[in-house]
């Protein structure tokens, strides 16, 4: 069942996305090392204490992109005959075509600071873990096994590797994030059984 958010989560959301949105413009304009907490606060019209209540380093206000919980709220609507890696598919289908244009450019504007930005680059690469404890979280939901079982967790680390593995502008800039069919297109591998080409 979709539970709508309270008025207090959409405006906190809404200030989120505000400091977000101000801190790339920031970047974009003077590079992410040049650019303080104190000038990200001051372009969004907050204090930079407020900045903290939100995120708690610098670096958060790049890696931090509030989808998680809103695909993991996806995956849970989704029909219960289908599979958790169907789910998971459905998920990322529902969420990423709900996304504006602007979204997708904010979107294309911090993958390109985690690319180039080493330190960004390293924090995210540690993020990946974090993602497998909330994709085996949904699948022991939709399995009925606990969430250490380790077949769930040997298929949330596939669902992470899989859709590193297909997004290698994370890495090294090579393809630009225009959606996220290439994850979709990986996923359904994975539900397969990855066969390789004969």
């Amino acid at each position: 069942m979709t539970t709508t958010p309270g008025l207090r989560e959409r405006k906190k959301a809404k200030t989120r996305a505000a400091i977000q949105r101000h801190a790339l413009r920031l970047f974009q304009e003077r590079g992410y090392a040049a650019t303080t907490i104190d000038q990200i606060a001051e372009a969004a019209e907050i204090s930079p204490s407020t900045f903290f209540r939100y995120f708690p380093t610098k670096e958060d206000v790049v890696l931090l992109d509030g989808y998680d919980p809103i695909f993991i709220e996806a995956v849970r609507n989704q029909p219960p005959e289908l599979s958790p890696l169907a789910a998971i598919r459905a998920g990322i289908r529902e969420v990423s075509g709900r996304m504006s244009p602007e979204e997708w450019a904010a979107e294309r504007e911090r993958q390109e600071l985690v690319r180039t930005v080493p330190e960004l680059r390293a924090r995210h690469l540690q993020q990946y873990v974090q993602a497998i404890e909330l994709v085996a979280g949904v699948i022991a939901e939709r399995s009925g096994q606990p969430d250490d079982h380790p077949a769930v967790r040997a298929m949330a680390g596939a669902v992470i590797g899989v859709s590193l593995a297909a997004t290698p502008h994370v890495i090294d800039g090579s393809h630009e994030l225009a959606d996220y069919s290439c994850i979709d297109e990986a996923l359904a591998l994975l539900e397969a059984g990855l066969p390789l080409p004969g």
